[in-house]
């Protein structure tokens, strides 16, 4: 019986945290929520594809609300704010 082939361990990729939330807008041209105890926190996501998608999701199930916008926060920024993150 022979051994399998030796892999090399593939290291899991660098978390790049992003948080997909949106509300309400008190004005379309500022970034001030109407009222923060409604803001839907779509949740937190490990890459910046994944935020994208859900965020195009809400974005695109809320486009009769003109006042409504959901925004990605990059996390791992605040978290790391001198980290050499890649940019997409």
């Amino acid at each position: 019986m022979s051994k399998p082939a030796a892999t090399a361990a593939i290291p899991p990729a660098k978390q790049l945290l992003h948080l997909v939330f949106g509300g309400e807008l008190a004005n379309v041209a500022g970034h001030a929520f109407k009222d923060l105890g409604k803001l839907d926190i779509v949740g937190i996501y490990p890459n910046y594809a994944s935020a994208y998608a859900a965020w195009k999701a809400k974005a695109q199930g809320s486009v009769d609300n003109a006042q409504m916008r959901y925004f990605i926060v990059h996390l791992h920024r605040l978290l790391d704010p001198k980290g050499a993150a890649p940019q997409h």
